[in-house]
């Protein structure tokens, strides 16, 4: 077997030299990079204070924290357009800040008040804004899977170039429902980015153990879905996976399948003692692979000042409090609520 032979070094007949640092990409990635600290630092400040809220018996049912994933949803989103739609599970609150959804409506929806998004009726799991494209978080295992496909199906029935990016855990990604619309996707070349955010664990049980598959990126090539791994730790690496996953899509090519390598650092649900890892397992991972402090590192390195890094950091503490008080004051939803968004009635020869 030939043995490659690096530019620069021994037998190569000329020598490499490094090109000059380019300010304008700096400057570039310093602008990315400080939207996407922003963004993150959103959804753990806002997730801390959903914890709280919910110690404090202020949210009731089921709350998945997406502490230590923000990277993933963040990194993607800032490969869509306008116009692209987003479908999810219930670990859903980040994916919704991320698309913009108000933090005031979002934790509203969470205390179950009436000025949240779904009329406080939704709650943690079913909330949705059709301003925002979001189609809501999915508490089924796996059930948004074929949503987001449908939703792909109709943007390549009426011809635009829309994307919908299907978000799915590693647990669901064993899930029956799952390949049929792999199948489906890949048959029909709908505009469909799956993504798998693989944090290592389901409800209790490592993927290890779950599944057979030890790159989940490959599932999809049953059906000719190309693939690909990624950092889900480092927000810029996922931001450029899903840009040319989102472009293969866009240009009317089938499906994509990203597999977003996370972790979360809280329980699978606010009820799970998390018994199944070792204190020493999230310390590691918290100190050497945080997507935040990861970025903050960056961009000091980059030039910006601790203090202006601190100053974004206050400002979106005093959001995340005012989205609390605002949900604590916002009024009950009433009794006839019950009764609303319960079926549409179409048009008499529609």
């Amino acid at each position: 077997m030939a043995k490659a032979v690096e530019v620069g070094k021994r037998g190569t007949g000329r020598q490499s030299r490094a090109e000059p640092p380019d300010p304008q990409k700096g400057e570039t990635e310093k602008q990315q990079l400080l939207k996407a600290f922003g963004d993150m630092l959103l959804i753990r400040r806002f997730e801390e204070k959903a914890g709280q809220l919910y110690g404090m018996g202020l949210i009731g049912g089921f709350c998945h924290l997406y502490i230590g994933q923000e990277a993933v949803v963040v990194g993607i989103q800032m490969g869509l357009t306008e116009g692209d739609e987003i479908v999810t599970s219930y670990r859903d609150h980040g994916h919704m800040l991320a698309t913009g959804m108000e933090p005031r409506g979002v934790m509203a929806e969470l205390t179950g008040r009436r000025d949240g998004y779904s009329r406080g009726k939704g709650g943690s799991m079913h909330m949705f804004s059709r301003e925002k494209n979001f189609f809501g978080g999915h508490g089924i295992v796996g059930a948004q899977v074929p949503i987001g496909t449908g939703i792909a199906f109709a943007n390549r029935y009426r011809g635009n170039d829309r994307v919908c990016v299907t978000y799915f855990g590693e647990g669901a990604s064993n899930q029956g429902q799952v390949y049929e619309s792999f199948n489906l996707a890949a048959l029909m070349r709908l505009p469909v980015v799956y993504v798998i955010e693989n944090n290592r664990y389901g409800m209790g049980t490592s993927v290890d153990r779950a599944s057979a598959s030890k790159d989940l990126s490959r599932n999809g090539e049953a059906w000719g879905i190309p693939g690909k791994q990624v950092d889900g730790m480092d927000v810029l690496a996922v931001r450029q996976a899903a840009d040319a996953a989102i472009a293969y899509c866009r240009a009317g090519n089938g499906p994509f399948l990203l597999e977003v390598k996370t972790y979360r650092y809280r329980g699978h649900s606010m009820s799970d003692p998390g018994k199944y890892r070792t204190r020493e397992e999230i310390q590691k991972v918290r100190t050497e692979h945080d997507c935040i402090e990861q970025a903050r590192h960056r961009l000091t390195e980059l030039g910006v000042e601790e203090a202006e890094l601190k100053r974004i950091d206050d400002g979106i503490k005093k959001t995340v409090q005012d989205a609390a008080d605002f949900a604590q004051s916002s009024p009950e939803p009433e009794a006839d609520e019950l009764w609303t968004d319960v079926l549409a009635e179409a048009p008499v020869g529609a």
